[in-house]
C-alpha cells in the first residue's frame, strides 16, 4: 500500500496510509490524535485494521473553500480505496465481496463525543446480501446495515435518530423482545426497509446506494462536525484553537457484533477517575463501538477486579475470554510503557481475534492526574519535568472541590436512593433538569442544577456545561457523560439503574427504595461523584481533603495519600518555576489561606474591602459627604485605627513576605447610601438635615463611576485620605517589626495615567512616612509603585517609572479600558463575539470576533502588547523595576504562560488559585 497520493499535481499531500506495509511520518498535528495513534501502533506490530488518514490540512482547506474538497483530494481518496482493496482482497461497493470501512474524526487532542463517526460504510441493498453470504450470518449482516443507515442518516443528512429509535422500539414490541440482540433476522430486514423509508421521508431522496458517494459525503460530514455547535462550545471551554481542524480516518471495518465470540470495548491503562494502577475498562459482547460510549446497554466490566469494586453481576472479559483478555491487558500495559502515560484505548474482538482501534493519552480527573504523575515518577517511567506536565493546572481545582460532609450524608441515609458508578470528581447539589435546554435555562437564571438523563449524547454538551453535576441512569465509566465530565472536572454519577425516568410524566423515581420516592423537574437532588451515591435531597458540602489538611487543619497529612501526592507535584512546581506567585488577599484569614496554598507574598491588598464593615462604612460616608474640611479630617482620623489594626494582623501573618497594598480605589457609588433609610441614618449620625445630604448625594452621582472620581484622583482631591492610609501602613509596619517580625510593605497608587498624579501621591506618602519615622524614632524600608490599568499609563511607562519602584498590571481594568468594554456588562455580548456571527457575504462562514473572553484569558494581541511595551519602556528608565500582575488573569494558566513570556517577576491571584498558578508557572518555565 502506498502512502503518497497518485495525483502528482498536488502540492500538499493530504492522505497517508497506515497498516502492516505503511508507516506515515508521525505527526499528531497533521494526522490527528486517532490517526497518529493508529499509525504508531501499526509500526509497533500490533493488530491494526489497515486504512488511510485524510489530514487536518485537508479539513482546513475544505473549510476555506466553503465546504468543497481541495483540488485532487477526491481522486486521491479513490486511489487510497483502491490500495486498500488490494491489501484486503475485497472490493469497495462490490455485490460479491464487499469492503466495508469506518469513517472517524480525529483532532490533535481528544474531544470526546464532539465530532462524528460512521461505521459499516459501503453497505447497500446488494452488498448486504453478499456480506450475509460471506459471513454466513444473515442476522449479523442486516444488523450492520440498520446501524449504518441510522448513522449515515443522522450524521450526513441530519435526520433525527429518534425517528429510527421509535421504529426500532415498535418492532421489538411486536416481536415481544426487549433487547436489540433478541430481534429476529426477519425483524432486522424489515427494520432496514423502515429505516430507508424514514430516510427518504425526511431527507427527501432515497438512501444512497453508491458506496463512493456514501464515502465522500461521510468525509464531508466529519469535516463539518468540526464546526458543529457542540464542538465549537467544547473548544471554547477548553481553550482550543478553531484553526486546528480534524483529520479523518478511513479504516477497514472489524466487527464486534459478528457473533458471540465478538465484542467491542474501551479501556484505560489505569483508572481515569482515581488513578489506581490497574487496567480499567468496559466492553459489550456482540456489539459495535458506539453502544459502549452511548450507554444504550449496560457494559460488562473488563476484569474481575473491576467487577468486584463496581458490584457488577455481569461477566467480565477476563472470565468470558481469558486468553484474549490477557492479550489485551499485555498490549495496553505495553502501550503505557511506550507512551509513558495513561492510555485510553478502543478495541474490537472479531470472531475471536483482537484488533486495536485507538490509543491516546487518556482524560482523567485531577485526583487521577496527580496520582498517576507521582506514581509514574516513582516507578521511573517519567522524569520530574514530565510529571509536572502530566497534570493540567486547572485539574488542581478538582482536588480543592467541596465534598459532602460525612455527618450530613449519614443523616440523609433515608434519602439515599441508589449508587451508580463514580465518574467525576467532587459532590454537587442542585435542582433537577431533565434536558440540556432546561439546564441552560436554569444556569441563566442563577439556579444550580443537576442534569439527569437516561444517557447523554453529544447534543447534550451545552447542558453538561451549564449543570453543577451530571447523573445518568445508563452507561458506564467510559460513556459520553463520564468522559466529558472528567474532562471538565464536574461531579458525575453514571449507570444508576435503580432509578427510573419517565419522560411523559416528568418524574424520576427510586424504584427499589422502600418508599419508592419520586421527584419532578426542579426538585432538589444531590450526587457524590467520588462514591457514586445519589440522594433525593439537598446536601451541604464540606472542604476537600487537601483543604482539610492545609487550611482547616482537621486532617493529619500522614493520613492522606492524596495530600502527599499533591505535595510532591507542588514541590516539583516550586523547584522548576522561575516566576513568583503571590495572592490577592484583603484580610488576615485570606493571608492564612494564601500561605497554606504556597503564596510567596500578597500581590494585591485592596484597602477598600476593609471599609465595608458597617461602622467603618459610616465613617467613609461621613468623609465623602462632609463639606467642612475639619469634619472630613475627623472622619478620616476615625478610620486610621481600623486600617492600622488590619495591616498589623496582615503583616504578622505574612512575616517576612512582601505585601502590596493598593490605596483606596473603587468608584464612589460603591460607598454611597443605597436607600432612604441609609441616608437618613447617615444624616442622624452627622447631625445634618436629610435634604442637605440628598443635595450632596446628587452632586456626587456619576454617569460612569468606573471612569470617574476614584483611585489616585480621590487621593489627590483628598490628600488627607492618602496620608491616613500611608500612616496606617507605616505605623503598623514599625509596630510589627518591633515584635520581631520582618515587614516589607509595598504601597501601590491606583489608576495613574499621568506622571504628575504619581508624583503628587508619592510626595504625600513620603512626607507622611518621614513624620511617622520621626515620631516613632524608627524607620523601615518601603516602596511606592503604581498599578498599570490604563492604556495611557502603559504608553507613558518610561515617564511613570521615574517615580514608580514597581509596576503591577491590573488587567481587569486594563482589559476593559483597552477594549472599551465594561467587564460587568460585557457578559451580555462577549460570549456571542467568541461564538461568532455569520459572514454577511458568506453565510456558511462564521466570523469569530474574539478567540477567548478577554476577561478570562489575557488578550495577548492588544492588552498584552500594551503590557510588553510598558515593561520594556519602564525598564529602560528603571532597569531593576519589579513587574507583576494582580488581575484575575493571574490565576488563569494560559495567561500565566504569557506572563512568563513577558518576563514578569510574579503573578498574583485569589488564594484558592495559587496552586494553579504555581503549576502553570512551572510548566511555562519548562516550556521555555
Amino acid at each position: 500500500m502506498v502512502s503518497s497520493p497518485v495525483n502528482k499535481k498536488l502540492q500538499t499531500q493530504y492522505i497517508y496510509a497506515f497498516g502492516p506495509n505503511s508507516s506515515p511520518p508521525l505527526n499528531k498535528n497533521l494526522l490527528g490524535g486517532k490517526g497518529n495513534g493508529l499509525a504508531e501502533m501499526a509500526s509497533l506490530g500490533l493488530p491494526i485494521p489497515p486504512g488511510f488518514i485524510i489530514t487536518t490540512e485537508a479539513c482546513n482547506e475544505y473549510r476555506k473553500l466553503h465546504k468543497r474538497f481541495p483540488e485532487g483530494l477526491e481522486e486521491s481518496i479513490h486511489q487510497s480505496i483502491h490500495s486498500l482493496e488490494k491489501e484486503t482482497n475485497k472490493q469497495f461497493g462490490s455485490d460479491t465481496n464487499p469492503l466495508l470501512v469506518s469513517v472517524r474524526s480525529g483532532a490533535r487532542v481528544s474531544m470526546p463525543g464532539m465530532m462524528d463517526t460512521i461505521l459499516d460504510l459501503g453497505l447497500n441493498d446488494q452488498s448486504v446480501i453478499a456480506f450475509a453470504d460471506l459471513s454466513k450470518n444473515e442476522r449479523f449482516a442486516y444488523d450492520s446495515y440498520r446501524r449504518f443507515i441510522m448513522m449515515y442518516a443522522s450524521i450526513v443528512s441530519g435526520v433525527s435518530r429518534q425517528h429510527f429509535e421509535h421504529a426500532f422500539e415498535v418492532l421489538k414490541g411486536r416481536e415481544g423482545v426487549q433487547r436489540d440482540l433478541d430481534l429476529s433476522t426477519q425483524g432486522l430486514k424489515q427494520l432496514c426497509l423502515l429505516f430507508k423509508q424514514i430516510y427518504e421521508q425526511h431527507a427527501g431522496k432515497p438512501f444512497p446506494q453508491n458506496a463512493y458517494n456514501q464515502l465522500l459525503e461521510a468525509i464531508k460530514a466529519v469535516f463539518n462536525s468540526w464546526d458543529s455547535e457542540r464542538a465549537v462550545l467544547y473548544r471554547q471551554i477548553h481553550h482550543l484553537p478553531d484553526d486546528w481542524g480534524t483529520a479523518v480516518t478511513v479504516q477497514t471495518m472489524v466487527f464486534g457484533n459478528r457473533n458471540d465470540r465478538s465484542a467491542t470495548g474501551v479501556g484505560f491503562s489505569r483508572n481515569p477517575a482515581t488513578g489506581e494502577n490497574i487496567f480499567y475498562g468496559e466492553f459489550l459482547p456482540n456489539a459495535q463501538g458506539e453502544e459502549v460510549v452511548a450507554g444504550i446497554r449496560t457494559p460488562h466490566p473488563i476484569n474481575k477486579h473491576q467487577k468486584k469494586i463496581t458490584g457488577s453481576s455481569l461477566e467480565s472479559l477476563e472470565e468470558l475470554m481469558p486468553g484474549l483478555y490477557k492479550q489485551l491487558h499485555d498490549t495496553v500495559k505495553m502501550l503505557e510503557r511506550h507512551y509513558r502515560d495513561l492510555q485510553d484505548i478502543e478495541f474490537t474482538i472479531d470472531d475471536g481475534k483482537l484488533y486495536m482501534l485507538q490509543t491516546r493519552s487518556g482524560k482523567r480527573t485531577g485526583f487521577a492526574a496527580v496520582k498517576v504523575a507521582s506514581e509514574m515518577l516513582e516507578e521511573g517511567l517519567i522524569d520530574e519535568k514530565s510529571a509536572l506536565t502530566r497534570v493540567q493546572p486547572e485539574q488542581l481545582i478538582h482536588l480543592l472541590a467541596p465534598i459532602f460532609d460525612s455527618k450530613a450524608k449519614q443523616q440523609a441515609q433515608q434519602f439515599l436512593v441508589g449508587i451508580g458508578l463514580n465518574a467525576g470528581p467532587g459532590a454537587a447539589s442542585g435542582k433537577i433538569a431533565f434536558s440540556s435546554k432546561k439546564a441552560v435555562e436554569m444556569k441563566n437564571q442563577g439556579i444550580p442544577c443537576i442534569l439527569v438523563r437516561e444517557e447523554t449524547n453529544p447534543d447534550d454538551f451545552p447542558g453538561l456545561v451549564a449543570a453543577e453535576g451530571i447523573l445518568t441512569l445508563r452507561g458506564g465509566s467510559t460513556s459520553h457523560a463520564a468522559v466529558v465530565a472528567r474532562g471538565m472536572g464536574k461531579p458525575c454519577v453514571v449507570g444508576c439503574n435503580s432509578l427510573h425516568l419517565d419522560p411523559a410524566e416528568g418524574t424520576l423515581t427510586a424504584i427499589h427504595h422502600e418508599k419508592e420516592l419520586s421527584l419532578k423537574e426542579g426538585d432538589p437532588i444531590a450526587i457524590d461523584g467520588s462514591t457514586g451515591e445519589v440522594f433525593f435531597c439537598s446536601l451541604e458540602t464540606s472542604p476537600s481533603e487537601i483543604v482539610q489538611v492545609l487550611v482547616a487543619k482537621t486532617k493529619d497529612p500522614k493520613e492522606s495519600a492524596l495530600f502527599r501526592q499533591y505535595s510532591l507535584i507542588m514541590h516539583l512546581a516550586d523547584k522548576y518555576r522561575t516566576m513568583g506567585v503571590r495572592a490577592n488577599a484583603d484580610s488576615p484569614q485570606d493571608c492564612v489561606v494564601a500561605l497554606a496554598f504556597g503564596a510567596e507574598g500578597v500581590g494585591l491588598c485592596r484597602t477598600e474591602h476593609m471599609f465595608l464593615e458597617s461602622k467603618r462604612l459610616y465613617d467613609v460616608r461621613c468623609m465623602l459627604f462632609s463639606r467642612d474640611p475639619e469634619e472630613r479630617r475627623h472622619a478620616i482620623a476615625r478610620l486610621l485605627p481600623h486600617q492600622k489594626e488590619d495591616f498589623i494582623q496582615i503583616f504578622r501573618v505574612m512575616n517576612g513576605k512582601p505585601v502590596t497594598i493598593r490605596l483606596l480605589d473603587p468608584p464612589l457609588h460603591e460607598f454611597m447610601p443605597h436607600t432612604e433609610d441609609e441616608l437618613a441614618a447617615l444624616a442622624h449620625l452627622m447631625k445634618v438635615p436629610l435634604q442637605y445630604l440628598n443635595q450632596i448625594a446628587s452632586s456626587l452621582e456619576e454617569q460612569n463611576p468606573m471612569l470617574g472620581h476614584r483611585g489616585c484622583r480621590l487621593g489627590i482631591t483628598y490628600p488627607e485620605l492618602t496620608a491616613m492610609q500611608a500612616r496606617a501602613i507605616i505605623e503598623a509596619a514599625i509596630e510589627v517589626s518591633q515584635e520581631g517580625f520582618s515587614v516589607h510593605p509595598e504601597i501601590m497608587v491606583p489608576l495613574v495615567s499621568i506622571k504628575a498624579e504619581l508624583t503628587h501621591q508619592k510626595a504625600v506618602i513620603d512626607k507622611t512616612a518621614l513624620e511617622v519615622f520621626k515620631e516613632k524614632k524608627q524607620s523601615i524600608p518601603y516602596s511606592v509603585g503604581t498599578m498599570i490599568e490604563l492604556p495611557r499609563a502603559a504608553l507613558l511607562a518610561d515617564q511613570i517609572a521615574e517615580e514608580a519602584q514597581f509596576f503591577s498590571f491590573g488587567t481587569n481594568d486594563l482589559t476593559q479600558t483597552t477594549f472599551g468594554i465594561s467587564r460587568d456588562d460585557g457578559v451580555k455580548f462577549v460570549p456571542l463575539y467568541v461564538a461568532g456571527f455569520p459572514n454577511p457575504l458568506q453565510p456558511d462562514e462564521i466570523i469569530h470576533f474574539l478567540e477567548e473572553d478577554p476577561f478570562q484569558v489575557l488578550d495577548r494581541k492588544g492588552v498584552g502588547k500594551l503590557m510588553r511595551f510598558a515593561i520594556t519602556q519602564g525598564k529602560m528608565t528603571r532597569p531593576k523595576l519589579k513587574c507583576g500582575i494582580c488581575g484575575e488573569h493571574g490565576g488563569d494558566p494560559n495567561s500565566v504562560f504569557f506572563c512568563q513570556e513577558l518576563g514578569l517577576d510574579y503573578v498574583s491571584c485569589s488564594p484558592y488559585r495559587v496552586p494553579v498558578a504555581r503549576l502553570a508557572a512551572a510548566q511555562a518555565a519548562i516550556k521555555g
